[in-house]
Order: C-alpha cells, then sequence, then structure tokens
C-alpha cells in the first residue's frame, strides 16, 4: 500500500482509517460486514506506513473504525503514536466491547489518552436495540455508557468529547437531528442518568 493509496481517506488534514472488520457483533446495516468471523485488519507495515503518512502531510486528526477498532491487537500502540505526536484520536466505537471479557480498561486508556469517541446507538429503546443488534446489546450499550461517563466522557468541562450516531435500519431517511439528539438527552438523561455531548443522524448507503 503506498502513501497515495492511505491518503485517499484524508480529508482537510482528518485520515479516516478501518483498523479491522472483527467485531463481536454482526449487524444488518453494518456497511463493511464486520463481524466475529472477519479476521481482515491493518498489518504492523500498513500502521507504519499511515504514521509516515501523518508525518508528511500534517494530519491532524486520526479517526479509526471498524468493525471494533479497538479489537486490533495494535490500537493502543496507534492512539499513543497519534496523540504523541499531538493529533486528535477519535474512536468509532460500538460500545458493547468496552463491557467485553478483556477490553474493560479500554475505556479507562481512551480516557487517559483523551480520545473522542463516537458511538453507535441506534435508539434509546431497549426493544429497538435488541431487534436490531441482538438481546442484550442495549444493556451492555449502557453500561459502557455509563462507564464513561464515571470517567468523564460527555460531563461539561471535562474535555472528553462522547457522540453517539443514530441510523435507520430500515431503507429510510433519519428524523430530524436536533429534535431527534433532544430525545436521546431526555430519555437517557431521565431513565438511566447518561450525558453525551451530540447525536449524529446518519443513513446507510447501498
Amino acid at each position: 500500500m503506498s502513501h497515495q493509496d492511505i491518503a485517499l481517506g484524508t480529508l482537510d488534514q482528518h485520515l479516516l482509517q478501518l483498523a479491522a472488520r472483527q467485531f463481536l457483533l454482526s449487524c444488518v446495516h453494518c456497511h463493511v460486514n464486520a463481524g466475529p468471523k472477519r479476521t481482515e485488519a491493518m498489518s504492523r507495515e500498513t500502521i507504519d506506513q499511515i504514521l509516515a503518512l501523518v508525518d508528511d502531510a500534517n494530519i491532524h486528526t486520526l479517526d479509526l473504525t471498524g468493525g471494533a477498532p479497538e479489537m486490533h491487537p495494535d490500537f493502543k500502540f496507534l492512539v499513543r503514536a497519534a496523540r504523541d505526536r499531538g493529533m486528535t484520536a477519535i474512536d468509532r466505537c460500538n460500545l458493547t466491547i468496552l463491557e467485553a471479557d478483556g477490553y474493560r480498561n479500554m475505556a479507562a486508556f481512551l480516557a487517559d489518552q483523551q480520545v473522542s469517541i463516537v458511538a453507535s446507538l441506534p435508539c434509546y429503546l431497549e426493544d429497538n436495540v435488541d431487534k436490531q443488534r441482538g438481546k442484550g446489546v442495549f444493556r451492555d450499550s449502557l453500561a459502557a455508557l455509563q462507564r464513561l461517563n464515571r470517567l468523564g466522557y460527555g460531563q461539561p468541562d471535562r474535555g472528553l468529547e462522547l457522540n453517539l450516531v443514530f441510523n435507520p435500519q430500515d431503507a429510510a431517511l433519519p428524523p430530524d437531528q436536533q429534535t431527534l439528539e433532544q430525545s436521546y438527552k431526555q430519555h437517557l438523561l431521565d431513565d438511566y442518568d447518561i450525558v453525551f455531548n451530540r447525536l449524529c443522524a446518519i443513513a446507510n448507503m447501498g
């Protein structure tokens, strides 16, 4: 893979990088078909090329996605390398990984490195989430959000950004983002004492 190939993911000094397709869940809406049986992941050679590109191109933000990027064996190395360079690091997190065996220290690592989190939560209602992603996913997602809140994520004046993402499962456009964000914030705070910064409503293509 050349620097030019990697650079196709850059926009205005922002590099979005698919770290791995492995994930604990297999969601029908996933545009990269991630799941527990997927094994593809960036090689260490590719990671070294990414860091060389970062240095050459003066990239300010490294945005890691998957699958579950946290499951990549070099995830922490890559995050530390980005933060040591003074870059903003973003983890596109599916939340349940933070409650999985072997990863319960991941949230503390992300907070220590001041990584911004963009977390997928398809609804604030348990039945809707478990219907889309499997039984127990909503419960584990809430536990992960509460863990992140205790570490300071989403809290005022803590500098740890926690943003949520809504995307409809069916072939439909999402509702008005501002109205939906207000509903998310009210329900999550009133019912579960959970706070977050912003909500982004998206729709998958294809």
